[in-house]
């Protein structure tokens, strides 16, 4: 039986690679960092995965994990997640989001040169790598994703990066504005709450699906060789869009009645627009997006919805 090692299984991206993975008999390990309550918070979504406690900086730890589970496919996802809170604590961006990586990929080219297995290592790297603004979050990813290249160019291992785009679920954080913006939606709808509080409205993205971007990390793996990939669906919306998307989702009229700017929640530096162009993971993989923006928004609506209604934060049925 094929094993794959993930970390940050419970994230967002962790949970769909998850339920995707076993769904084809992947027997799947994941990791949780130490002392987060993430496992226990995201039990519902994690059933039939094998969890495990570590902190991506500790070597040792990750080291043994290859040895006990001699998984065939490591995907990294774990990670510092958060572009505006990385100017809060840089030094610890740097050292989970990049040095930590390097250590991963020379443990995995350890393993390998010593038990002889053929370890595919997919590092999730980011689109804001390449943006105007560079953020210690940016920096960081750019520190991995050399790290990757390094790995693949000078030991041989089989290493790539997805180079993800925004992607979106109902299982992203509440931290994030993505969230904050479909549960301020619904909590407005249902008369839980008054206004919303937003900064700078105008940045654009390329938002998709994770369970969309998460196949196509899947598909990274199984190439004949390795490849660094775009993982993106091709089209930008604006955070203005966002709001007028998920507040009509959420049976709304005339959001902006609703939002407040609040210059406090600018970030320090932001890229104005991040476009991302998925050719090449449609040529080499077949890969596409198939979810729309506004289905994304939509289904996230509909989840924050149902979780101010029941009061139930988690249910397996909200990973849709």
């Amino acid at each position: 039986m094929s094993t794959a090692l993930v970390t940050g299984v419970a994230g967002q991206d962790g949970v769909y690679l998850a339920h995707r993975l076993l769904a084809m008999g992947t027997r799947v390990v994941g990791t949780t960092r130490p002392g987060s309550g993430s496992a226990a918070a995201m039990a519902p979504y994690l059933d039939g995965v094998l969890l495990e406690e570590c902190d991506l900086r500790d070597a040792e730890g990750f080291a043994a994990l290859l040895e006990r589970h001699r998984p065939d496919r490591v995907f990294n996802l774990g990670g510092f997640t958060s572009v505006g809170a990385s100017w809060d604590q840089p030094e610890l961006v740097a050292e989970v989001n990049g040095a930590a990586v390097e250590r991963m990929l020379a443990a995995v080219r350890d393993h390998r040169d010593r038990t002889g297995d053929d370890v595919r290592f997919l590092q999730a790297a980011s689109a804001e790598e390449h943006g105007d603004a560079r953020s210690p979050y940016a920096e960081s990813k750019a520190r991995a994703r050399e790290a990757v290249r390094r790995a693949r160019s000078e030991h041989g291992l089989f290493a790539c990066a997805g180079v993800l785009h925004n992607h979106e679920s109902p299982l992203r954080p509440a931290r994030f504005v993505t969230r904050k913006i479909t549960t301020a939606a619904a909590a407005i709808a249902l008369g839980r709450q008054e206004r919303l509080r937003l900064g700078t409205l105008e940045v654009a993205r390329d938002w998709g699906a994770a369970r969309d971007h998460v196949e196509a990390l899947r598909l990274m793996l199984d190439l004949p060789e390795p490849r660094d990939l775009v993982v993106a669906t091709g089209v930008t919306h604006t955070l203005r869009d966002l709001v007028e998307q998920a507040f009509a989702a959420a049976g709304v009229d005339d959001a902006w009645a609703r939002v407040d700017h609040d210059p406090a929640l600018v970030r320090p530096q932001d890229s104005a627009a991040l476009a991302g162009d998925p050719g090449e993971a449609e040529r080499l993989l077949g890969w596409r997006a198939t979810t729309s923006f506004e289905d994304v928004v939509r289904t996230m609506v509909e989840v924050d919805l149902e979780r101010l209604r029941t009061g139930v934060a988690e249910r397996a049925d909200y990973a849709r």
